[in-house]
């Protein structure tokens, strides 16, 4: 069906407007299209700051922040829940007192291998159904009304999540895995909500006295202001884009340490407590969603914006097709490889049926391509990421043999302080929990000291450098995983044996006498790496996706997060003990490869910046319910 566009757009793939922004980038006197006043001049040598963000964009924040506390306070719980049996005398997953010392908590006992499978599915599906919520969001129900929907169905899978662990259901494992599995699928539609929220961290209604300041946001509109001191700086978009980004991201990290307080929860009280929890604090969620909706950007459903993205992608492609793979690359990459799908091309002839879109968006369809290119070398990120089994639950500390040899290969992070448990009166859940932590500590550091600290001095941290950045950050901490892993097997009471199966005569554990808190230093560089790598990556898109491609490219962007669980799983066999440190090291070097691969590929970009955050941003209408008269109405 056509795309439900206000108005036609020329027959250019950018428009006349957007090439008048590109050609007065070279002048360093002519005013900037769709800004105050600012000239090229002014881009170069004032200091750039972000704008104020109105109250009503934190809303968003603390729907995320519920929204990762229930799913972390979950999924942290699923390795233990399904691989360790009912301890003893417990109905419902909990330790009792004596043992707690030493005890897991535990529910269906069906192995390692089982639960590895399951969490494994969970991972993977939730990073596909983004693309379900994009199309249902497009086509049927809008934004707003479909984020409601699967609102209403997630907390259905909670409800169904608790019932699987109460006394009850427990007394029959198979139903209650049964019931698992259910909620786990019903639950995986989460992401596709999240995501067909389309970047909902900037996706507010201003009131009237916002409305130019929220134009500024979604138009990229630049605006020179003069401070109190009497310095004139540069209102950047893309820098307050950049800052509701790190709260956003911020706020997902709260709720992932928050989370923290599950384990215990299960340990003390048993399972169903704990995920009664979570189910709760979701419960603020349809009501921050109803309270806000004035706030809110609701726009109406509008045709598959993702479902035409294909098929445009799809002429093109088609008409490159070669058998010879040299051709194939070569047609791929020449100019005119978008002109097969334009209207325009078709000149005197009849256009083919299934094209059903203008110029323009084609035009908008390449220029999302160009802005998702950045997420293809991600599943490598994605992967050093995954391969410390970071996110998994489960008690570090000591453990009975059986135990061990179940856990050694469900995560580095609970073997590590199994192997090495001088904990010195820390939590073992604080010490898994540390990457989310390091993230809320360290990202005010970075939005407010060494981010303007280096704009100050006049460096351009770029989206591309902080990316390629973030890529160094993680193969380090990758180096110093790969480090500390040789230094256990050295402090050891067995040597060179393996650390996790080391026991004393009486057959009791006989962990490294090291502090725990060595093991700090991978959470925290993988922390900065995301805070470097992710939420550039993030921003990066956004600002340089057309208003109405922003749900695609955020799909795509959840895709990369699938191929790296695929690609875990793949790596199951070499994800054992004796191979952790090599393990660590290739994917160290792997990292650091990529990154200046990474470099070398976009280093073009960096000098674009300016030029390619000003494309689209010329006078267009947009689709109705995103027009500025249609928000001054609404507010």
């Amino acid at each position: 069906m056509p795309l439900p566009l206000v108005n036609q757009g020329p027959e250019s793939i950018f428009s006349s407007d957007e090439s008048k922004q590109t050609s007065d980038i070279g002048s360093n006197n002519n005013i900037l299209e769709n800004s105050d006043g600012v000239t090229q001049h002014d881009l170069s040598t004032l200091r750039h700051v972000r704008d104020k963000i109105p109250w009503q964009a934190f809303s968003v924040a603390v729907v995320e922040f519920a929204e990762r506390w229930t799913y972390y306070g979950t999924t942290n719980l699923y390795n233990n829940y399904i691989r360790a049996p009912l301890p003893r005398g417990s109905v419902d997953g909990s330790v009792a007192r004596a043992d707690r010392a030493s005890g897991v908590a535990g529910a269906l006992g069906k192995g390692q291998e089982k639960s590895f499978a399951i969490r494994t599915f969970n991972t993977f599906f939730v990073y596909v159904t983004p693309f379900l919520g994009a199309i249902l969001a497009d086509t049927k129900w809008g934004r707003y009304k479909t984020i409601c929907v699967f609102t209403v169905i997630i907390f259905l899978g909670h409800v169904i999540l608790v019932a699987s662990a109460t006394p009850t259901s427990l007394q029959h494992s198979e139903t209650a895995l049964g019931l698992l599995v259910l909620a786990i699928f019903v639950m995986a539609i989460d992401k596709g909500k999240r995501r067909s929220a389309d970047c909902g961290s900037v996706q507010w209604q201003a009131p009237k006295r916002y409305i130019s300041r929220l134009s500024r946001y979604t138009n990229l509109y630049l605006n020179a202001e003069t401070l109190p001191t009497g310095e004139i700086v540069v209102v950047s978009p893309s820098l307050t884009i950049q800052s509701v980004y790190m709260y956003f991201y911020m706020a997902v990290n709260l709720g992932s340490a928050g989370a923290i307080s599950a384990s215990f929860l299960a340990r003390e009280n048993g399972f169903w407590v704990a995920y009664l929890v979570p189910t709760c604090i979701f419960a603020l969620v349809p009501i921050i969603l109803f309270i806000c909706k004035k706030y809110y950007v609701v726009t109406p459903p509008r045709g598959s914006i993702l479902l035409e993205t294909f098929r445009v992608i799809g002429v093109c492609l088609a008409a490159s097709w070669s058998w010879n793979p040299t051709t194939t690359w070569r047609n791929i990459r020449r100019s005119g490889f978008w002109d097969p799908a334009k209207p325009s091309s078709y000149k005197g002839r009849r256009i083919p049926s299934r094209i059903t879109w203008d110029n323009e968006f084609v035009g908008e369809v390449h220029r999302t391509v160009e802005a998702c290119k950045v997420f293809l070398l991600f599943p490598i990120y994605w992967l050093c990421m995954l391969v410390s089994d970071r996110r998994q639950s489960g008690h570090c500390g000591r453990r009975h043999d059986s135990q061990r040899q179940a856990d050694r290969i469900s995560g580095m992070s609970r073997w590590w302080c199994e192997v090495l448990t001088l904990l010195t009166g820390t939590p073992n859940d604080l010490i898994q929990n540390l990457d989310p932590i390091s993230v809320v500590i360290i990202l005010p550091i970075f939005e407010q000291f060494i981010y303007p600290s280096l704009r100050k001095m006049g460096i351009k941290f770029s989206p591309i450098k902080r990316m390629t950045a973030g890529f160094v950050m993680v193969g380090l901490a990758m180096v110093y995983a790969a480090v500390l892993e040789r230094y256990l097997y050295d402090r050891s009471p067995c040597r060179n044996h393996q650390p996790s199966a080391c026991t004393t005569v009486e057959r009791k554990p006989n962990p490294a006498s090291l502090n725990v808190w060595i093991i700090a230093g991978p959470y925290i560089l993988v922390a900065i790496s995301e805070i470097l790598a992710l939420i550039s990556s993030q921003e990066y898109a956004y600002t340089k996706a057309p208003k109405r491609m922003k749900s695609v490219v955020t799909a795509f962007s959840a895709l990369q997060n699938a191929i790296a669980s695929a690609l875990n799983f793949a790596l199951t066999a070499v994800n054992v003990e004796q191979r952790f440190e090599w393990l660590f090291v290739s994917f160290a070097i792997t990292a650091i490869v990529f990154a200046a691969i990474f470099y070398w590929t976009f280093r073009d970009l960096d000098g674009r910046e300016a030029e390619l955050n000003l494309i689209g941003t010329g006078e267009r209408d947009g689709f109705v319910g995103e027009r500025p008269e249609d928000l001054s109405e609404k507010a």
